[in-house]
């Protein structure tokens, strides 16, 4: 395949170039910076540019673009970053995939789509929750509709938390927990839907090649655990006590409202569509998804 990536200088964008071309694919990524090399394309989102040649004859177009919504407090300026960083460009993306032709995009989103669902589990048929994440992801997917067009396929790549060796939602537990310093946020009976890295890569490829997967697509792996579930599993994976409990009001005044939309609220997401279509795991539950994490 030939395959453009935007976003492909973090966490997830870095890994899935380097799995697509160790697989033999092409790969085209598309950069806001001047362009140092022969794969790199340039655009300018906040212009509407995008270099043509970045989508003449390719197979797919993958969208990871986004701030990362924890890299800062929500301050009112910060919240505004996460929407332009997401909805203009994902706009400016979609019109040029639909211009093309491009046969398929897939697009990045959240399972911060569904909002609190507290106990309930929840797959791609249900609708969008409440709060700062839910209305982001509902307009970040809504973005992406001009790509949809009678010879593109679009997904809607709701993903959970990836969890990677370095980086991500691990890269700021591990110090804490080395230290003896972890212990569950809040209740803990939050859910938490999580993914290893491994398999994001493998849903994305998954997702690139199955005909049948089209629209929302949850990227998580088939058993979400709750806060505290998930923090004994750390502990064990790294070996450390986990005698500690962050209360609700601490995180709210550290954090601010991060803590209430994305810490002490959490998401049971089914990844049924994937299941359906006949993908499989390789880290179907959260001890082993965290062994591979963290095994070096």
């Amino acid at each position: 395949m030939k395959v453009t990536v935007a976003g492909s200088s973090g966490l997830i964008g870095t890994a899935l170039v380097a799995s697509l071309r160790g697989k033999g694919h092409e790969v085209r990524r598309l950069v806001r910076r001047q362009v140092a090399g022969r794969d790199e394309f340039r655009w300018s989102p906040q212009e509407g540019v995008l270099d043509s040649r970045a989508l003449e004859g390719v197979d797919a177009v993958v969208n990871l673009c986004g701030a990362g919504i924890g890299d800062s407090r929500w301050s009112g300026a910060f919240k505004q970053l996460l929407r332009d960083s997401r909805i203009g460009p994902t706009d400016v993306l979609a019109r040029a995939v639909a211009e093309h032709s491009v046969p398929v995009l897939v697009n990045a989103s959240a399972v911060g789509f569904y909002g609190d669902t507290g106990d309930r589990a929840v797959d791609e048929s249900a609708s969008a929750g409440t709060g700062f994440l839910a209305d982001l992801c509902r307009e970040w997917e809504h973005a992406a509709a001009p790509a949809r067009t009678a010879s593109t396929r679009v997904v809607l790549l709701r993903s959970g938390n990836v969890l990677a060796p370095r980086g991500g939602l691990l890269g700021r537990l591990r110090p804490l927990f080395a230290l003896g310093l972890g212990g569950r946020l809040g209740s803990g009976r939050q859910y938490m839907s999580w993914i290893s890295l491994e398999d994001e890569l493998r849903a994305i490829t998954f997702a690139l090649t199955s005909q049948t997967l089209d629209g929302p697509v949850n990227a998580t792996g088939p058993s979400p655990v709750t806060n505290a579930a998930f923090t004994t599993a750390l502990g064990e994976a790294l070996h450390r006590p986990t005698p500690w409990i962050v209360p609700g009001f601490a995180l709210r005044t550290l954090i601010g409202e991060f803590a209430e939309d994305a810490v002490l609220h959490g998401q049971r997401v089914l990844p049924v569509a994937l299941e359906t279509a006949g993908f499989t795991f390789r880290h179907s539950t959260i001890g082993a998804a965290l062994a591979a994490a963290t095994a070096d």
